[in-house]
């Protein structure tokens, strides 16, 4: 008798249908939600690593303008640059 009481509530039907749809059925419902969560998880840390990245550039770029060395380091590892009078072997590994 209560329980017939209870499903004749039009109130609590319509909350029922309201929240299960706000959870199963909205373009936001909660399965999307969690997908953005990781989504937007994960390009935190995509933004955290290019942050790093980009200050060692900043580092190197100041290296390499003010020391003759690592500069002449950097073109011959990098770019496989030479003095006239010198040969360059290179050897790769397989």
């Amino acid at each position: 008798m209560k329980f017939l009481k209870l499903i004749k509530n039009k109130y609590l039907l319509t909350t029922i249908g309201i929240v299960v749809w706000l959870l199963f059925f909205d373009k936001n419902d909660v399965f999307s939600q969690a997908d953005l969560r990781g989504k937007l998880n994960k390009l935190n840390g995509d933004r955290n690593y290019y942050l790093t990245e980009i200050e060692n550039n900043k580092r190197e770029i100041e290296e390499l303008k003010t020391n003759k060395k690592s500069l002449e380091k950097f073109a011959r590892e990098k770019y496989h640059m030479k003095k006239d009078n010198e040969d360059v072997y290179v050897i790769v590994k397989k």
